[in-house]
């Protein structure tokens, strides 16, 4: 019995200090966490965490957001079977295109045929690791964080050039397919992208001249400000004319509708994702609302303040502040999107010569002269005048009301066909190609 006292008794101590020890463990490892959370290389890593995560789920119920808009916009009711409100509906989605049949086409290229979508969504993904969502958290007085997966010199510029990329995707999807609406598909989109791509440039040289920063945190800094106290100096009311034009050439390289002649169904089919199903499909499909979401805080960013609003601050002791500064940048992103999506069920389909004839003979035009007039302004010394704004309301409702007022024209017909006459007017009026 004195044997198997002892016995009982060295396995109690054996198991406390087990206990003891495991619980020293855990405090190193917290205390470990904690002291690499406090650093940017942390930090940063959880960010990435969290805005990866946050991507998927977001461009998920951007499909349950698409088709509860549309139901406003056409007084119906929307999805609402899964789950309350149909909040499960993006959930029943996924598990249906899981269970989607694969399929390749015989002579497709089925090694670039499956790297097509990835490079599509992958891209995406990427161009939103420099996009900040707060200013600078400090948690000691001695460690300062950028509340941003990658600060560099040359944000604005890498979110350009990972972009442009996704035209790739689009391309080498159409042509792979060996299907011919596929591959007309494919063409429109690099031919609507690539046109695109020039005034939207324009557009971003002109903030790079207003603020001579390439920095994305430095660009949504200088519009902490406020103008008389009351308006704030977001880009937005310094360039509205810049703004309406990028946020244009945004809806045309994401292939939102008006701009959705890549995927025009009644001519191609559904266009260059005609010959994909199952989650080669879904990543297609997901990846558009990836690139809208991403361009969305891309204009957030360079246009409405970023994470700015009242009188918050630029740095952040408590991460209820870091918290409150990314739900105000989610929030501008989630008006930016939702704005997309009225225009989507508002606005007619262009046809493809109307989509480039407004790029070429009006988009790009207006965005040179605008850049000429933002050079004077900076040569000046006054690009950051309330005063500049202000001119460019008034010169942007003039050009709306010429655009209301002036006669309505019919293009694309054949030059060789004889003019028609304007509905309700005297035969001899007529109208020329």
């Amino acid at each position: 019995h004195l044997r198997g006292f002892r016995n009982s008794n060295t396995d109690s101590r054996r198991h406390h200090a087990r206990v003891v020890s495991g619980i020293q463990n855990g405090k190193r490892l917290s205390n470990w966490l904690i002291n690499h959370f406090y650093t940017q290389f942390g930090f940063s890593m959880v960010l990435m965490l969290v805005i990866f995560l946050g991507l998927q789920a977001g461009a998920a119920y951007c499909t349950l957001m698409e088709r509860k808009v549309s139901a406003w916009v056409q007084d119906r009711i929307g999805p609402n079977r899964a789950g309350p409100w149909g909040l499960l509906q993006p959930l029943a989605d996924g598990v249906k295109f899981f269970f989607k049949e694969e399929n390749l086409p015989g002579g497709a290229d089925r090694w670039i045929f499956i790297l097509a979508p990835m490079i599509f969504f992958g891209s995406a993904c990427v161009a939103f690791g420099v996009i900040p969502w707060g200013g600078v958290y400090q948690p000691r007085p001695d460690v300062s964080i950028r509340v941003q997966v990658a600060s560099v010199d040359i944000g604005l510029l890498y979110i350009l050039a990972i972009s442009s990329i996704t035209v790739y995707g689009v391309i080498l999807g159409g042509w792979a397919s060996n299907n011919k609406y596929s591959f007309f598909g494919a063409i429109r989109a690099a031919s609507q992208m690539l046109s695109y791509e020039i005034p939207l440039g324009l557009a971003v040289l002109i903030i790079v001249l207003t603020s001579g920063q390439l920095r994305l945190e430095t660009i949504v800094e200088q519009q902490t400000g406020y103008w008389l106290g009351i308006i704030p100096k977001w880009n937005v009311f310094l360039h509205p004319v810049t703004f309406v034009v990028l946020f244009t050439t945004i809806l045309a390289e994401c292939n939102r509708a008006p701009f959705d002649l890549a995927e025009c169904e009644q001519e191609l089919v559904v266009g260059y994702h005609t010959e994909y199903s199952s989650m080669k499909l879904a990543m297609f499909l997901l990846g558009e609302y990836v690139h809208l979401i991403t361009a969305s805080a891309f204009l957030v960013v360079l246009f409405w303040g970023g994470w700015h609003l009242g009188g918050l601050s630029t740095v952040q002791t408590s991460l209820l502040g870091v918290l409150l500064q990314m739900l105000i940048m989610a929030g501008k992103i989630a008006i930016c999107i939702f704005v997309a999506m009225w225009i989507r069920w508002t606005l007619p389909r262009f046809r493809f010569d109307q989509l480039l004839r407004l790029c070429w003979k009006g988009l790009i035009p207006l965005m040179i002269v605008e850049l000429i007039l933002t050079c004077v302004w900076v040569y000046w010394g006054v690009e950051r005048s309330g005063w500049i704004g202000l001119g460019e309301l008034v010169a942007l409702g003039i050009i709306g009301l010429f655009l209301w007022l002036r006669p309505r024209m019919i293009t694309g017909r054949q030059e060789h066909l004889r003019p028609i006459a304007l509905s309700g007017s005297p035969a001899s009026t007529t109208v020329k190609t």
